[in-house]
């Protein structure tokens, strides 16, 4: 299953010439290849033949990550990691807009390519003519095993994936298997708010950026805020940010149903802006509760199940008409316990 426009192992990669890899690119592109283009896979390829000698691996140019739409412009599996190139040739800066690009390939990567989930992933910006500020200690891994993005330029980069490979552990990354990896995206909202309701952990269902540790930890320190505030008899409000797939939808379910217990104090509620995604989390709610009350032997109504779940999830600009209408508190046992979804 070839992705790329362009791969070899790398012994075959510093073999061949030059030439013969472009052709390659051009041959495989779906587009018309500008001289800029041209230029740059130059570039790129010479750069790399100069630092690899000395490594066994494979080589990916103009890879294509699973549905995304997007190619990264090099990836290398290198022992246990998967280095992810954007280059910048012939620019000095490292812009805003080049680290989110480098950061979201490594992300849809890890996210939605079934055999790179539990594989070291390090995401590199190459300026190639930026006065580079790299330094090894600044490496740092997630628990996902993922990596910050690492910013360097031309002459740095080989120090770069030599610090990286310190940092990894594990035996070499099964080529064969890598690559005949699937389409396979963590847990969707409606999975994740279904396990949740099944009396799951986060632990149990978490496989994307943010990992199960961090957004355990996210949801315990959040709880804690609301017990202080219950005590203290105080108003607090957190925000939760991150990018997209990070999670943070996940913790406000895992918040509002760890609470669910009308007599609780701490009882909470999940509000959310998104009319569809209220309708279908309500929906695939109820339906997961009767089906698991009939393999019990019970009889369950969906009315019965759909009201329970009203109780867990409802719509924000509801909640918003009622208050406005009726100047009393909201009748929820503690209404201040709300998780608003704003995006």
């Amino acid at each position: 299953m070839n992705r790329a426009y362009y791969s070899d192992p790398l012994p075959t990669f510093l073999s061949r010439s030059t030439d013969e890899i472009l052709g390659h690119l051009v041959r495989a592109s779906e587009f018309s290849v500008l001289q800029t283009q041209h230029q740059a896979w130059h570039y790129q390829i010479n750069l790399l033949k100069s630092i690899l000698e000395s490594y066994n691996g494979n080589i990916y140019f103009e890879y294509a990550i699973p549905r995304m739409g997007k190619r990264i412009d090099v990836m290398l599996l290198l022992d246990a990691a998967i280095f992810v190139l954007e280059f910048k040739v012939g620019e000095q800066e490292f812009s805003a807009h080049s680290i989110d690009q480098v950061w979201d390939y490594a992300l849809d990567l890890k996210n939605f390519h079934e055999t790179s989930h539990e594989q070291f992933v390090v995401p590199v910006l190459i300026a190639t003519e930026a006065n580079s500020s790299f330094i090894a200690a600044t490496l740092t891994a997630q628990n996902d095993r993922l990596f910050n993005p690492v910013k360097t330029n031309a002459v740095q980069l080989s120090d770069v994936i030599e610090s990286a490979l310190l940092l990894t552990e594990g035996g070499a990354i099964n080529v064969f298997k890598w690559e005949n990896g699937r389409y396979c995206p963590t847990p969707t909202i409606i999975e994740a708010a279904m396990a949740l309701y099944n009396d799951h952990t986060v632990a149990d269902i978490s496989r994307n950026d943010a990992s199960a540790i961090n957004l355990t930890q996210t949801t315990e320190a959040i709880s804690e805020i609301i017990r202080t505030s219950r005590e203290k008899l105080c108003k607090s409000i957190c925000f939760v940010t991150g990018v997209p797939g990070a999670g943070k939808t996940l913790v406000g379910l895992n918040i509002a149903n760890k609470h669910i217990d009308k007599q609780d104090n701490l009882y909470s509620v999940f509000l959310s802006g998104n009319g569809p995604l209220v309708a279908i989390l309500r929906e695939a709610l109820a339906r997961d509760k009767v089906r698991r009350e009939k393999e019990k032997g019970a009889r369950f109504k969906k009315s019965t199940a759909l009201s329970e779940v009203k109780m867990f999830i409802q719509n924000v600009h509801h909640f918003r008409d009622d208050c406005l209408k009726d100047v009393k508190p909201p009748i929820d046992p503690n209404p201040q316990n709300l998780w608003i979804e704003t995006g």
